[in-house]
């Protein structure tokens, strides 16, 4: 009897063979269903926060309409203090949007990948090569989505709306309560805000409106110009591009994230 160690140049695994074909046995199956689950859960928690700060803009604004118009007195003053806390809770949620897509994009990546075949009759199985994007962002995670991009869709879902409202509140405040101002001095008298001349706190505020507003369309048109499908998810497929031996043709179709997927 030989005793020689058993060798199989089949298990050999030198760095340069082909990786597996797919992951199809019933142990991965259940490991993946078990791991779609948790990236289910941890996107749906985070959609959750997001919630809890738009809800604290909208509190914040109720209650600066409410101290601005309960008297005749009052100054305009908390709803410019209401804003700034919304520009806050802005960029708060911003930042909670961005740790929601990497959740929301994981979820996704295995519906298409693994759930998506599963439907149509194709058997429980991912596909490998050398690194897929969903492997790769275990390995070294990475937003999916930029800081801008991020303000940006917030302010089109929700904070626009929320500052749009304080912007007419303030100059309902001014213009009409108590009462009606009949010249453009008196309308520019009442926006004083102590030491602050009126004309410097109204310019001000129509700065800040057409910023946001122009952020806003700004980047709408980045993600309007934007044509490759799920390039939020796997950012215009620059980590499938990178790998060597990879041609643009074959791109379109790696992991089952073609073209026909948004």
């Amino acid at each position: 009897m030989s005793s020689e160690p058993f060798f199989d140049p089949e298990l050999e695994d030198g760095g340069d063979g082909d990786p597996p074909e797919a992951i199809c046995g019933s142990k991965e199956v259940g490991a993946i269903a078990h791991l779609y689950r948790g990236e289910v859960y941890r996107s749906t928690i985070w959609r959750q926060r997001l919630d809890q700060t738009t809800n604290w803009a909208v509190v914040s604004t109720g209650i600066a309409l409410s101290v601005v118009f309960a008297g005749e007195g009052a100054s305009p003053f908390p709803i410019v203090l209401v804003g700034l806390l919304c520009v806050m809770f802005l960029m708060l949620e911003a930042r909670r949007y961005r740790f929601f897509y990497v959740w929301r994009f994981r979820a996704r990546v295995l519906e298409i990948a693994f759930y998506v075949p599963m439907l149509r009759g194709q058997g429980a199985q991912i596909s490998l090569d050398r690194g897929t994007a969903l492997s790769d962002d275990y390995e070294k995670p990475k937003y999916r989505i930029s800081m801008l991009r991020a303000v940006g869709r917030r302010l089109r879902r929700n904070f626009g709306w929320i500052f749009a409202l304080q912007g007419a509140a303030y100059f309902a405040k001014i213009a009409i309560h108590p009462y009606d101002v009949t010249t453009w001095n008196e309308y520019v008298l009442r926006a004083h805000i102590g030491p602050i001349p009126g004309w410097i706190a109204l310019f001000s505020g129509l700065v800040f409106h057409l910023g946001w507003i122009a952020l806003a369309i700004y980047t709408w048109r980045l993600e309007q110009h934007d044509k490759t499908k799920m390039a939020d998810f796997l950012d215009s497929r620059k980590d499938v591009l990178a790998r060597p031996g990879v041609k643009i043709s074959e791109a379109r179709g790696v992991d089952g994230l073609g073209g026909n997927i948004e």
